[in-house]
């Protein structure tokens, strides 16, 4: 019986080994055998040990580096099935995809440390970056609207570029088209949603317009009396506008009473992240 089993495991390490020789954890090495990313060749027949063979140390080590570039186990597994494939064309994608997304975490970085670097010894972080709050009457504005539900990053630029190509294609003597106000982002989610947020941007318009694309509107958005800050800076960290309004909201005997809309007052082309004005806007009505 004992040299039966000894036949079994022979050439084969068992997932201890295994994890030492991969540096890879047992969890995570469960977890691969689960998703099929990185299944044992055997399971002891005693023990019901899972039993890697030494030719698998080297796909078990992709998976780490990979990992540790920050790809997930779905694009892990992509990645690994087009290398078998010699499927040069999506490994290149995904990696292009993965340095620009990477760019920006860089990016990112660096602001975190500006900011540790300003802040020192005091938790104002990004206090000076935004206005006052202040309360304002929004004139009732005819916009062109596009819709569609996604994450905030891709999803609001995605949709500004396709609204202005409109509007450029749209753009011809007999229209008179023009331009009335800066391009927003309405919100209408009551929660932050990191996907399938449910997107729609506006942009202020006059004149004639023929609107035969399904995927663009032309709608009024109502006159409101909004409570309104700007803020200053990257996009990314314009939340904290709209916690400052929500505060406002609360010690004024407020509450919110419609989508609120973000207001891009300048161009990302033409100034750096830091310069950045959105102005942030909800409606209210006393409680």
């Amino acid at each position: 019986m004992y040299r039966y089993r000894y036949i079994i495991v022979y050439n084969k390490c068992t997932i201890g080994k295994f994890s030492l020789m991969t540096h890879l954890t047992q969890k995570a090495l469960r977890l691969y055998d689960k998703k099929g990313l990185l299944v044992p060749e055997a399971k002891d027949a005693f023990t019901n040990y899972r039993c890697y063979t030494y030719d698998q140390i080297e796909r078990g080590v992709k998976i780490r580096t990979l990992s540790w570039m920050g790809f997930s186990l779905d694009e892990i597994a992509t990645l690994l099935d087009a290398e078998e494939k010699s499927d040069s064309a999506t490994i290149s994608v995904l990696m292009q995809k993965r340095c620009a997304h990477t760019e920006k975490e860089i990016l990112k970085l660096q602001r975190v440390q500006q900011v540790l670097l300003r802040q020192k010894d005091t938790l104002e972080l990004y206090s000076m970056s935004v206005s006052e709050p202040a309360i304002k009457e929004v004139p009732q504005m005819r916009v062109l609207s596009k819709k569609e539900i996604g994450n905030y990053e891709v999803t609001i630029g995605k949709l500004i570029g396709e609204l202005f190509g409109f509007v450029e294609s749209q753009n011809n003597p007999r229209n008179n088209l023009r331009l009335t106000g800066p391009c927003m982002f309405i919100c209408h989610d009551e929660e932050y949603k990191e996907t399938e947020a449910n997107i729609e941007v506006a942009l202020p318009v006059s004149g004639s317009i023929t609107t035969d694309n399904f995927d663009v509107e032309m709608v009024t958005l109502p006159a409101a009396n909004v409570v309104s800050a700007i803020h200053k800076g990257p996009y990314e960290e314009v939340g904290v506008a709209y916690t400052r309004l929500f505060e406002y909201i609360k010690n004024n005997d407020l509450k919110a009473a419609g989508p609120s809309r973000s207001l891009y007052l300048n161009d990302p082309n033409e100034v750096s992240e830091e310069e950045l004005l959105t102005e942030v806007q909800i409606p209210v009505k006393p409680l």
